[in-house]
């Protein structure tokens, strides 16, 4: 059975401040937690288009919100292409938006595609992928085993922010000219044989950054993530909420610094004396500092740790 808790549930509820017959998109509708409580609040006859690349997720979604079945439309996919659905659904129109941006507890516990080195499972790592349709993204495997040491060190450091990340690289192009690199528990070897000792004693498990910067590669996230946030702010309406919670830095940046770009009248910059941009403010950010969970949030989900949640409306 999928399980999945919904973090910072009530900051979000708090902050969005969904109202009766508003309009939701839930871009990652996961297990539904979130949008069973933005149906409660918009009921009676407010809308929700849940959209997610987990079958399983989509299930429990369909069960946990079968009371508002008449109101509700579930969609596999990628929240990346969400236009394509309002379109196709007549969606409109659109009050909040929100993303939860984290990998669910139940997809790491039942991994198959070697998002988690927890089990000995194939290099794959695309979510949601050989499921119709067309997929041009490749392989972790495929990175691993064809790019070459200065690529593979980019993205570790720069999705990982692996501070080894030349001697990992560096290990794996050694490794694979010996064989083929296929398996997680063999990329956690050739981690391993990488780092410091020291290194592999602290807190954190020293696979974990790099696992994660080649999910975030192959599955293009921070791309998807920057090309949806002005799609977003394009279509919502005029007082519409967009939420989003992120569990990494590098997401959290991008979603902080577009929040701030748009909530300016200018964005020339300090050495231009005169405004030539043009620019108009188009949201107001209602969550000064991203909200993060409270301990005793962390204590019953230690997962919520690194969630922070930022909200702006449409102006």
């Amino acid at each position: 059975m999928y399980f999945h808790i919904p973090v910072l549930l009530d900051e979000v509820i708090e902050f969005a401040d969904p109202r009766k017959g508003e309009n939701l998109i839930d871009g990652t509708v996961g297990g539904g937690g979130h949008a069973r409580a933005f149906l409660k609040r918009t009921s009676p006859d407010g809308k929700l288009l849940g959209i997610d690349l987990d079958n399983e997720a989509l299930s429990e979604s369909r069960r946990k919100l079968e009371k508002y079945f008449d109101r509700v439309i579930l969609e596999k996919g990628n929240f990346v292409n969400f236009l394509e659905l309002v379109e196709k659904h007549n969606f409109d129109p659109i009050n909040i938006f929100f993303l939860d941006l984290g990998i669910s507890s139940q997809q790491i516990n039942a991994d198959t595609r070697g998002i988690s080195f927890l089990k000995n499972t194939p290099l794959d790592m695309r979510i949601g992928e050989g499921e119709g349709g067309e997929d041009d993204r490749v392989s972790a495997e495929y990175i691993i085993n064809n790019w070459n040491e200065e690529k593979i060190k980019s993205i570790l450091k720069d999705y990982g922010e692996e501070r080894y990340a030349g001697f990992i690289a560096r290990g794996i192009i050694g490794a694979r000219k010996e064989k083929r690199i296929a398996g997680t528990w063999q990329l956690v070897e050739i981690i391993s044989r990488a780092v410091p000792q020291k290194y592999k004693k602290q807190k954190i498990h020293f696979a974990t950054k790099s696992f994660q910067a080649l999910r975030i590669a192959v599955n293009q996230e921070l791309k998807n993530l920057e090309t949806v946030l002005p799609q977003i702010l394009d279509v919502i309406e005029v007082g519409g909420r967009i939420c989003i919670i992120s569990f990494h830095s590098l997401e959290d940046r991008i979603v902080k610094r577009f929040f701030q770009k748009e909530s300016k009248d200018c964005i020339c910059g300090p050495k231009i004396p005169l405004c030539v941009c043009g620019h108009k403010k188009r949201l107001e950010i209602l969550t000064k500092k991203p909200v993060i969970a409270s301990e005793r949030e962390i204590s019953d989900n230690p997962r919520s740790r690194s969630a922070k949640l930022r909200i702006a409306k449409k102006i």
